[in-house]
Parts: structure tokens; sequence; C-alpha cells
């Protein structure tokens, strides 16, 4: 074989096989799959498998999945990168970069040995790539642009090829001027399913992805060089209150699998069950070497999939421990005025300030507040459930446990109805004041006798003091 067609081979076997997308023949558009687009923020039904081998769908948390063609026996998708608009709660909208409409753009779902190709548009600016995030294939399909592959130009479609070989849990993002694209909201989840539908089954399986902002309050778009003082901590390009609750039946086995693309580590935190870390992005975990938890850390770049039994009805909190990462956009750099009285200079700024409002003299209560705010920002605390404000923003959800519901019911219940008596309440019985903390005969001040044995006395008392 002579040089050039050694190049051609190694061109076509890697990441390449370049396709004009502004000059393609019909015959060309033909042969790429439709590449859908999704304009809707809410959580999308499962895409039940209509080709290829049968799985069991995850749902994508305000998300969905991308649909896929079977062609010669291979399963084809078709990612468009490409700006978008995300509204990431109701009152703010982000100008992002995506894929098919959405950031994080559409879960990939396929099966254990299949064999697939993803036709990959760049509509955006700048070039781009994709690198699928802990898969093993070929070294040109890795989408390491300047590495594997060369970068994708603006106005051309690539295609990747290769076999899913390991049942689990990935994502996808850019390997090309990574700081800016992942910064400004591009990166989506892919999920291997087990070659057999019964392994590792669950009745719910959720996924999502934690990704963060630094939007300017009044602003619509990214500062991309921000490094660690981000202001919008998101799940899937959502917050609180944008984030849709997981809704479970009473009794299902749910699996939750969480990628962190921040630039922070995340402690993932449940409330009124406790799981078992049953998954990472190097595979599952092994039944014995599974380990109980409420709170599981997440670090940059890993994925962790979590497995509990939901048998306790109600609205339970979902949310990052971290408490300024459930918030929304807030400054840091404020002093503690705890315990400071600004009534009477509280009265002069607002003369110079109309909307000037004194701020933490008693604390927070900030979900109560209504504070005059930029167009297109969210307050940094809000969301209201069934008995007040919620004051919480950022990475923040509810998982709701119900009765009756159908097997594929994800449609959101409502407000939880406690039973009468099972509610905090405001005690109305006798005083309820703690008694005094009771002292040793000597604490009130008096002196007391010290016993001070010297070296080399042989346990002899050496003197009082």
């Amino acid at each position: 074989m002579n040089a050039p067609d050694t190049r051609r081979r190694a061109f076509l076997q890697g990441a390449a096989l370049a396709v004009s997308a502004g000059a393609v023949s019909r015959v060309g558009a033909a042969a790429l799959p439709e590449a859908p687009l999704q304009a809707s923020a809410a959580t999308q039904p499962p895409l039940q498998p209509a080709q290829g081998r049968p799985y069991q769908p995850v749902v994508t948390l305000n998300g969905w999945s991308l649909p896929w063609r079977m062609k010669n026996g291979v399963k084809e998708f078709h990612l468009v990168a490409e700006p978008v608009v995300r509204e990431i709660a109701p009152g703010m909208k982000a100008n992002l970069w995506g894929y098919n409409g959405q950031s994080p753009g559409p879960t990939i779902e396929v099966v254990e040995g299949d064999r697939v190709r993803i036709f990959v548009t760049n509509k955006l600016p700048e070039a781009t790539s994709v690198h699928w995030h802990g898969q093993r294939l070929p070294n040109g399909m890795d989408g390491v642009s300047g590495l594997t592959q060369p970068a994708i130009p603006p106005g051309k479609t690539y295609v990747y090829e290769f076999t899913a070989r390991r049942a689990g849990t990935f994502m996808y993002h850019p390997h090309a001027d990574e700081m800016v694209q992942m910064a400004m909201g591009m990166m989506g989840f892919w999920v291997t399913h087990p070659r057999d539908p019964g392994v590792m089954r669950v009745d719910r399986d959720f996924v999502f992805l934690m990704n963060a902002y630094d939007i300017a309050p009044g602003a619509a778009t990214p500062k991309v060089s921000t490094m660690l003082d981000f202001n919008l901590w998101t799940w899937n390009s959502r917050a609180f209150p944008g984030i849709d609750p997981l809704v479970v039946r009473q009794n299902d086995r749910v699996r939750i699998r969480v990628g962190n693309l921040t630039m922070t580590n995340h402690p993932l935190h449940l409330h009124g069950h406790e799981f078992a870390v049953t998954g990472t992005d190097g595979g599952w975990v092994p039944p014995a070497a599974r380990w109980p938890e409420v709170t599981t850390d997440i670090a940059v770049g890993q994925m962790r999939a979590i497995e509990f039994d939901a048998t306790e009805e109600g609205d339970w909190a979902l949310h990052c421990h971290k408490a300024h990462h459930t918030m929304n956009a807030m400054g840091h750099d404020l002093p503690t005025m705890i315990g400071v009285d600004q009534s009477r200079v509280a009265g002069k700024i607002a003369r110079l300030i109309p909307d000037y409002m004194a701020m933490g003299q008693t604390g927070g209560t900030m979900g109560e507040m209504e504070m005059p705010l930029p167009a297109n920002t969210l307050p940094m605390m809000t969301g209201r459930g069934p008995y007040g404000a919620i004051e919480m923003g950022g990475m923040f959800s509810t998982v709701k446990v119900r009765r009756q519901l159908a097997r594929d019911d994800y449609r959101d219940p409502g407000w939880y109805r406690a039973p009468a008596g099972t509610v905090a309440r405001e005690w109305q019985g006798g005083d309820a004041t703690a008694p005094a903390a009771v002292h040793a005969p000597d604490s009130g001040g008096g002196k007391a006798d010290l016993d001070v044995v010297k070296p080399g006395a042989h346990g002899g008392h050496q003197g009082h003091h």
C-alpha cells in the first residue's frame, strides 16, 4: 500500500470523516440520521427502545434521551453542537452552548456490545470535538482535538464510530477550547446498559449532570474565565426551583446517577433514606464492596450511582450539602451584620440609594424578602412549599415518594399531605424552659487543691497549690 493510501486509511479509521454541513448534497443529507431538537426544559418521559437490544431506559432530570436509527446493524445518532438558550429557572434564561437545542445535550443510551455511530455537526463559531468520557474505544475516537483527531471546524460534520464495550455510566463533553466550551454548558450524559436487561435492574433510574455558571446579575452569558467563584450551581443547567422533583412509587428500587463537571466537589445528601453507592465511572461496585451512606462526595470529573428502596412516603430533600451551592447568584464579599443595629444609618443610605435594604441584623430569612433585582436575575434563596418559604436555590430538589402511582408515571404529584400528628408543631403544653446545668461544687470560682508530684519523688506528695 502506498503512502497516500495509508494516510487515507488512517484518516478514516480515526475520528475524522468530515462532511461539509453547508454544501452537503441531498444524497449526503439523506445519509445522515435526523438531529432532533428539544426546546422544553421539563423532564421528558423515558425513551422506550423501539429497535435494537432491549433495555430499561433512564429518566434525565430536566432533559431527554436522543432518538436513534438502526442502519445495517449500527445504532446511529446525530448531535448538533450549537448556541442555545436555556431557562435556568422561571424568571431567568441564559445564553449557553449545547447540543440539539439544550444544555446539557440529550442523554445517549446504548446497550453493551452495540456498534455505535455518532455524527457531530458543528454550528458553533469555533472548532470543537467530543470526548466520550470513560469509554473504552479506539484511540482515534477519543475526541481530543490535536492529539487523537483534527478539531471539527465550524460548519463541518464528523463521525465517531466504536463498539460500546463496557456497561456503565459515562459523560460526553468537548476536548477543544475546553475551558470556554464547558463553561458555556457543553456536556451530556451517556448510559451503556448491560447486555442482559435483568442485570442491575431497578424500578426507576434517574440521571443528571452537575454544572455551574458565573452569570452576573442582569446578564445572560456566562463568564468563561471564572475558575472557582461561580454563582449559579445547577443540575442539568437548572437551579431550584427550576429543578423538577424525582417522582417514585413507594417501595420502588431507585437509582440516581450523577456526573460532576463543575470545578469543585459536591457532597450529595438524601433525606429520609440511606442509600448504597453502587457504581462509579469505572463500573459497578461489587455487592460485597458497597457501602451505606446518606451523603456521598462526588469529585470533579467523577460519576456516582446510588441506590435505595423508597420505603418512606413523603417529599424528601435531595441536595448538595455545601450551603452556598443551594443559593443562586450572590455576592461573597459581604460583612456579617448579625447583632449590628443599622436603624440609624439605614434611612440615610436609603435617601441616596432608594432601593437599599438593611440585611443580616437578625440572620437570614432571605426567602421572605422582596428585594428589587435586575431583569433576568434569580433571587438568592427562593421556592415555596406547603408550609412557606423553602429558602433554597441552586443544587436542590426533592424525591417525592407516593403510594398511588402507576409504574411509568413520573408526573409531579404535588406536595405531600402528612397524616395528622406527624408534622413538627409549636409546643402547647407546660413550661419548656430547659433547667440550668448542674455544676461541680468548686466550679463557682473557688480555689481547688492540686496535688503535684515531682519527678523522682517515688509517688510522694510534694505540696499543695
